[in-house]
C-alpha cells in the first residue's frame, strides 16, 4: 500500500473553513472524496494535523500568494498542483463560492474534492462528459468514477488489490503544466458568445465547448450542455457556424472547417483555404437572404466576403469593407438570420438588429444578448 499524508494548512498557520458547513463536516466531506480514489488503486490516505504533508488544503480568497488569484462567487472554484513541479500537493478552494453538500443549489464540496484530489495525485482533465475529472463542474450524485478517470488513476498507481484494472489502459498523459483549474459551466448572464447560428429553426448559441438551445423563444430544459453532445468530433471552441440550403451545418475553428449532417460528421477538418480564405480564420458567418436566392456571409476584422454555396468558395479573395453593414461594429463575434429575415450581429454582450429592407441597423439598439435571449437581470 502506498500511504499518501493530508493536512488541512494555511500560509497564516490558521486554518480556515468555509462559513457554510463545520470543521468536522469538511473533514468528512474530504475522506469521502479521497476514498473514490483509494477505492480502486493501492492508495492509502491519513489525515495529519501536525508535521509535513503529502496533501495540504487550503480555502482562501482572491490573490493569495501563488500567482493564481481567485476571482469571487462563480468562476474559477479551485485549483491544485501536479506531482513534481513547485507547489507539488497543494489544493486551494476559493473561499468566496457557496460550498453546499448534496445539492445543487450552490457549488458541491464533495463534486470539486474528489476533481482536485485527481490532480494532485496526477491526473489532467477529462473529455468524457461526467467525468469527475471533467474541466467544467457538474453537480451529480451520487459520486461515481467515470471509466475514463478510473483507467487514468489505475495508469498512475495500479488497481487495488481487491479490483480488477480496467483494460486497456489510456496513454501516458501529456508534460504536466503546474495547475488546473475547475471552473463552473459558463453563465449565459456573464459570458461572451463564440458563435450562434440558427439550426433546424433552432437558436443555438457556443461557448467553451457548451451550447445553450432556444425554441420557440425559451430556453430548453438542461442546457447549458457539451456540444459534443449533439455533434460527435466538433472542436472544444468553435469561432463560427451556419447551417447551409441542404441542412448541413458548418462549424469554423481556425484555419479549419467541418461539415455535419445533423449529428453526424460528414467532412472535415479541411482547411478554409480550399473555400478561398486566407489561413486568419473567420470571426462570424451568416447565411442570409431570400431561401432560394441566399448567400453566406464571413466576417472577420471589419471586412466580409460573400460565399457562395455553388460553387463552394467565396466569391473574391480580397475583402470588402464592413462599411457596407450599416450602423454595424467593424468587429463583431457571431452573427446569425431570425426566422424573419432579420440578421443579428454580436460583439461581447450586446447585439444589432439588422434590416434586410432599409439595409441598416434598427433604432434602439444594440440591446444586451442576456436580457433578450436568457431573460437576465443584470445584464
Amino acid at each position: 500500500m502506498e500511504d499518501v499524508w493530508t493536512g488541512l494548512t494555511s500560509p497564516t498557520g490558521s486554518v480556515r473553513f468555509p462559513w457554510q458547513m463545520g470543521e468536522e463536516k469538511v473533514r468528512r466531506v474530504f475522506r469521502e472524496a479521497l476514498k473514490i480514489w483509494s477505492d480502486v488503486t493501492p492508495l492509502t490516505f491519513t489525515e495529519v494535523h501536525s508535521g509535513k504533508a503529502d496533501i495540504r488544503i487550503d480555502f482562501t480568497r482572491y490573490w493569495h500568494g501563488d500567482n493564481l488569484p481567485f476571482d469571487g462567487p462563480g468562476g474559477i472554484l479551485a485549483h491544485a498542483f501536479f506531482p513534481k513541479t513547485h507547489r507539488q500537493g497543494d489544493i486551494h478552494f476559493d473561499y468566496d463560492e457557496s460550498w453546499t453538500l448534496g445539492n445543487h443549489m450552490g457549488t458541491d464540496l464533495l463534486q470539486v474534492a474528489a476533481h482536485e484530489f485527481g490532480h494532485v495525485l496526477g491526473l489532467q482533465h477529462s473529455r468524457e462528459p461526467g467525468a469527475v475529472m471533467s474541466a467544467y463542474y457538474s453537480f451529480s450524485y451520487p459520486l461515481r468514477l467515470s471509466e475514463d478517470d478510473k483507467q487514468g488513476i489505475q495508469y498512475l498507481y495500479g488497481a487495488h488489490p481487491r479490483v480488477l484494472p480496467t483494460s486497456p489502459p489510456p496513454p501516458p498523459p501529456p508534460a504536466n503544466p503546474e495547475t488546473n483549474e475547475i471552473v463552473t459551466n459558463p453563465d449565459a448572464c456573464q459570458t461572451d458568445f463564440d458563435a450562434v447560428s440558427m439550426i433546424r429553426g433552432e437558436l443555438f448559441f457556443f461557448r467553451s465547448g457548451y451550447v445553450w438551445r432556444i425554441r420557440d423563444g425559451q430556453l430548453e430544459s438542461g442546457y447549458p450542455a457539451l456540444a459534443s453532445r449533439h455533434w460527435r468530433g466538433i472542436p472544444s471552441n468553435i469561432d463560427a457556424a451556419f447551417e447551409d440550403k441542404t441542412g448541413n451545418i458548418w462549424f469554423f475553428q481556425g484555419d479549419n472547417y467541418w461539415v455535419f449532417d445533423a449529428e453526424r460528421q460528414i467532412r472535415g477538418p479541411e482547411s478554409i483555404r480550399t473555400l478561398g480564405l486566407s489561413a486568419s480564420g473567420i470571426q462570424a458567418a451568416l447565411r442570409w437572404g431570400h431561401d432560394s436566392t441566399y448567400d453566406t456571409y464571413f466576417f472577420r476584422s471589419g471586412s466580409y466576403w460573400r460565399f457562395s454555396p455553388h460553387q463552394n468558395r467565396v466569391e473574391s479573395a480580397y475583402p470588402r469593407s464592413m462599411q457596407d453593414w450599416s450602423g454595424i461594429p467593424n468587429d463583431v463575434d457571431a452573427s446569425f438570420r431570425d426566422i424573419y429575415g432579420y440578421a443579428h450581429f454580436i460583439r461581447g454582450r450586446q447585439y444589432w438588429k439588422f434590416d434586410p429592407v432599409g439595409m441598416n441597423s434598427l433604432e434602439g439598439y444594440p440591446r444586451y444578448v442576456g436580457a433578450d435571449f436568457f431573460n437576465c437581470r443584470n445584464a
